[in-house]
């Protein structure tokens, strides 16, 4: 029997949060957090993980970047900092019998920090990849993962998700995540 916190892909979702044009030009290594989230999503499609997407203000913050926007299904606009706030997102994961549900995006003291805490109330399991959030500022940051954690979410990283997502190598889709995982470490190396 699997420990209850490991992922299982038939009862997982993801939500990316606001990951936009204005705000990524003030977040520290954004080209990391953009290839961190990129592979995420690449998985989601290829393990047919139900994906949702949130844009903040979109008028005055720009779109979704366009590395992510291919990847995402129409993105929802908010004006609330948590995406909870819209009804459509905990409908959607609930229709889709998704009980863990994988947070990434900006700013992770403000918008992921208040839709992790929504989701929690609202009885899901939140897993939040420590490299698939981030903030302009690294005490933001730190500080919000810390309460996120000792308020009862799942830190973790984005290949951890992979990995536990896919559970064997001898699965159909391990050929195609490897690659997956090799691109990342490609681009994780280059300065």
């Amino acid at each position: 029997m699997p420990h209850p916190t490991l992922l299982d892909r038939e009862h997982s979702g993801v939500l990316v949060v606001d990951v936009q044009e204005k705000l990524i030009r003030l977040i520290p290594n954004s080209q990391r957090l953009v290839n961190n989230i990129r592979f995420l999503l690449q998985v989601a499609r290829l393990l047919q993980i139900p994906v949702q997407a949130t844009e903040q203000y979109p008028k005055g913050l720009g779109p979704t970047v366009s590395e992510l926007a291919e990847l995402l299904p129409t993105r929802i606009e908010k004006l609330d900092f948590s995406c909870c706030a819209l009804p459509q997102i905990v409908a959607g994961f609930r229709q889709q019998d998704c009980r863990q549900i994988v947070v990434l995006g900006i700013e992770t003291h403000v918008c992921v920090l208040q839709t992790v805490l929504d989701l929690l109330t609202e009885g899901f399991q939140v897993h939040v990849p420590v490299d698939g959030v981030a903030a302009r500022f690294p005490v933001d940051h730190e500080t919000a993962l810390r309460r996120l954690e000792c308020l009862g979410a799942i830190l973790t990283t984005v290949e951890t998700i992979g990995f536990e997502w896919l559970r064997r190598a001898g699965s159909p889709e391990f050929k195609s995540f490897s690659q997956f995982v090799q691109q990342r470490a490609a681009t994780l190396a280059q300065p």
